[in-house]
């Protein structure tokens, strides 16, 4: 790798770290080929990315940045998974570090706070942005169905009356 190319590639750290809602470390000894590639997948369905990048240029792109103190976690084989929801990156590294022990999380960084593993195990118990509207829209529809059921259950309460009301006359 030329200087032409290291330079573009701490660029594109930076611009990971600067625009993420969630960054997360973690150590990858051991992971094949294979299990990389489905946690890429996993990741890509999320909204999020995996990214293997040499830990001094990882280093130099965080300077000067709102995470820079993760800089310290970067020691070893490391993968930085990263997100613009603030919770995808670390719902999907969390679960599938529970069900492979090769992946470990160092920790990482939400905006300008630096998370240690308990703190990004935290993040990935919140709820996703698509749940949050999804629970927003219920919130705001409820009522609106309410008041309608209720416009609406005094004239069906007036027909069944007079519907019964009818059929004793008709008998």
């Amino acid at each position: 790798m030329d200087r032409a190319q290291k330079e573009k590639l701490v660029e594109e750290l930076g611009q990971i770290f600067e625009s993420s809602g969630v960054v997360v470390v973690a150590h990858y000894a051991g992971l094949t080929v294979a299990e990389m590639q489905e946690l890429r997948a996993q990741m890509r369905d999320a909204g999020g990315s995996v990214r293997v990048a040499k830990n001094k240029l990882a280093k130099i792109a965080l300077e000067g940045t709102p995470n820079a103190s993760i800089a310290d976690l970067l020691n070893g084989m490391t993968v930085i998974a990263y997100s613009e929801d603030p919770v995808a990156a670390a719902k999907v590294v969390d679960t599938y570090a529970k069900e492979n022990d090769k992946l470990v999380i160092l920790g990482g960084a939400m905006g300008g706070t630096a998370l240690d593993v308990d703190g990004v195990k935290a993040v990935a118990k919140l709820p996703s942005r698509e749940e949050l509207i999804a629970s927003i829209a219920g919130c705001i529809g409820a009522p609106a169905s309410n008041i309608a059921g209720a416009i609406g259950a005094p004239a069906s309460n007036i027909a069944s009356i007079l519907s019964t009301i009818e059929d004793k006359a008709a008998a």
